[in-house]
């Protein structure tokens, strides 16, 4: 079994595959910090749209890594909270998008 893990609960864009709930194959961070420390803290809408622009590529890169297509893929699990709105929308909209890959375009 063959899971994708998403998690944009705040500012880092994170995607995993896990073989059979132990192994992990790949774990894919895209870091914000950058964006964020010249206004003191996490900006919601500037992480949100971060998310939008990082989530296609982060999710390829795990696929990648782990050697894995998404039609390989038994289930996607994705954060759903807690977290800021705006990017756990983003993470939770492309996993049920994702769900199907046979209707997924990149």
């Amino acid at each position: 079994m063959l899971i994708l893990g998403i998690d944009t609960s705040c500012d880092d864009t994170s995607a995993a595959v896990v073989k059979d709930g132990r192994k992990i194959l790949s774990n894919v961070v895209s870091n914000q910090s950058n964006i964020h420390t010249k206004y003191g803290g996490i900006v919601p809408e500037l992480a949100s749209r971060r998310h939008i622009e990082m989530i296609v590529p982060v999710v390829e890169e795990a696929l990648g890594q782990a050697n894995v297509a998404l039609s390989d893929l038994s289930a996607v699990a994705v954060c759903q909270g807690p977290g800021l709105i705006g990017s756990l929308l983003v993470g939770c909209s492309f996993a049920k998008r994702s769900a199907i890959p046979e209707i997924f375009l990149w």
